[in-house]
């Protein structure tokens, strides 16, 4: 079984950055990080967990929201096991839990958005943006 963690958070204000960092631990004997791909949910008090960006296996194909497109990078290193998510121009709607995850399903039968396609899933670090 794959452990996810997430770090990071913390509070910033309007147009400051943050860079949370997923890491990826357990019996790596029976999985390879690079076989997952990483997305970056987040959930606000109240709301529905909300798809931010993701990037396939290879690190070559990422994905994002329009709501931090242009914003936010996403990114990932396969011999650390560990992937990022730069945020910049920070927004006080951008304040939530925010979790990675890990998603097996077979490249093209995924749009990566969908929280049921993720097998696995960090605990969450709460990014506060004050406006």
């Amino acid at each position: 079984q794959m452990q996810l963690v997430e770090s990071g958070g913390g509070l910033v204000q309007t147009g400051g950055s943050l860079t949370l960092a997923c890491a990826a631990s357990g019996r790596t004997s029976w999985w390879s990080f690079s076989t997952y791909a990483i997305g970056w949910f987040r959930q606000a008090p109240g709301q529905a967990r909300e798809f931010v960006a993701a990037v396939d296996w290879s690190g070559n194909n990422v994905y994002y929201s329009d709501s931090v497109k242009g914003r936010f990078t996403i990114s990932r290193d396969n011999a650390k096991n560990t992937a990022n998510l730069q945020m910049n121009s920070l927004l006080p709607e951008d304040t939530a839990t925010y979790f990675c995850a890990a998603n097996s399903v077979a490249v093209g039968q995924t749009d990566y958005t969908k929280p049921t396609d993720y097998t696995y899933w960090g605990q969450g670090t709460q990014v506060t943006v004050a406006s």
